[in-house]
């Protein structure tokens, strides 16, 4: 056990975090608990967590052709069963205690949720603290890197966050399938991490991007600062993302995103025994901030500084400079953000190999638990 100082407090012993019972194994030893298996490299779930619901799995295997056009709404989904959208769930639900009850919390570094104004010593990073330092290694040896790049030069991952896009009218013509089509129109696919409050709905989209060959991973239940909550919330914002995936779909992710970016040990390790690696980015198109009544961050970028991000990495590949691949966050959030794909996608496929994370990042293991 190590003890540490942080946030200008003494934090509770942080379980494995420099030598512990993992380092001291024999490196192809396994344990196995009533919680978790534990080997040399890592707490790893083994299967799709038992404590989810069966639902139906359709297969993933794209549809040729595409589909596009009207998404019907004729879903069986559920949605009265999940918690009320945009909310943090409640921790006292019985699916959600299962849930808790699976994890093996000796492998959970004992850091206090982060609060404003909370001291932090970013040339220690103890907790590999995104946030303040970009940290993706952890300091946790027996939790994986996150993966932040495609390994390779000229290979560009496409990702989308915060969708399905719901409607916000019956005629909202920016609703998905508009960015759907647009990419199908493109012949192009994607990796999108989705909120489970916009899953519930429209679970119909989630089929949608399913069937056009798209990978779904999570990005929590309603969007918040995952280091600012309890164990137990983080639980349940990750539990409600899955399950409303796995409904909607039929897949179980193993990969999400943390909004924000906002992660650290704690919640990496929490996220690992729930079955997922941690994907982040090494560009950010700032697609989120251009001004839109979907945003609430807007009018923070112009169109032209967004568009400057887009000229920058095509130009920087172009003259040699890149040293790895790019992994960008753009998003499914408004107008202008699809606006923004539509502007620049054809032009990327110009200069880079655009791809799914999956297909640019070797060490990501197969993105759902469904063969």
């Amino acid at each position: 056990m190590v003890q540490l100082t942080l946030f200008g407090t003494i934090a509770a012993s942080v379980a494995l975090v420099a030598a512990g019972p993992i380092s001291r194994r024999p490196s192809n030893s396994t344990t196995t608990s009533s919680y978790a298996t534990a080997t040399s490299n890592g707490v790893l779930a083994a299967s799709s967590p038992a404590y989810l619901p069966s639902f139906p799995f359709h297969g993933i295997t794209p549809l040729s052709p595409v589909p596009t056009g009207t998404i019907t709404k004729k879903s069986s989904f559920k949605a009265a069963d999940y918690p009320q959208a945009w909310t943090q769930p409640d921790v006292n639900h019985p699916e959600v205690q299962a849930a808790i009850k699976a994890i093996n919390w000796a492998y959970v570094p004992k850091f206090e949720p982060r609060t404003e104004g909370m001291a932090y010593d970013g040339s220690k990073d103890v907790a590999c603290w995104w946030t303040n330092t970009q940290c993706t290694t952890p300091m946790a040896k027996y939790l994986p890197a996150d993966v932040k790049y495609c390994h390779d030069v000229g290979d560009f991952g496409l990702t989308y966050d915060d969708g399905p896009l719901p409607p916000t009218s019956d005629d909202d013509p920016w609703a998905e399938p508009r960015l759907y089509d647009f990419l199908a129109g493109q012949d192009q696919t994607a990796t999108l991490f989705y909120v489970g409050s916009n899953v519930a709905a429209f679970p119909e989209a989630a089929v949608r991007a399913l069937e056009s060959g798209h990978t779904i991973c999570a990005h929590t239940w309603s969007h918040p600062k995952m280091t600012t909550l309890t164990n137990h919330e983080i639980v349940a914002q990750l539990y409600w993302n899955l399950r409303a995936i796995k409904e909607a779909a039929g897949v179980t992710p193993r990969c999400w995103r943390p909004p924000y970016g906002d992660v650290d040990d704690r919640v990496r390790a929490i996220a690992h025994q729930m079955g997922m690696s941690t994907i982040i980015w090494d560009s950010d198109s700032f697609d989120w901030g251009l001004p839109s009544v979907a945003n609430d961050f807007a009018g923070a970028y112009t169109q032209a500084t967004v568009d400057d991000f887009f000229n920058s990495w095509i130009a920087e590949y172009k003259s040699g400079k890149d040293t790895h691949g790019h992994i960008v966050l753009e998003h499914e959030t408004s107008d202008k953000t699809v606006i923004t794909t539509e502007r620049w996608l054809p032009k990327l496929k110009q200069a880079f190999n655009v791809k799914k994370v999956h297909d640019c990042a070797p060490k990501l293991p197969s993105p759902y638990w469904e063969a």
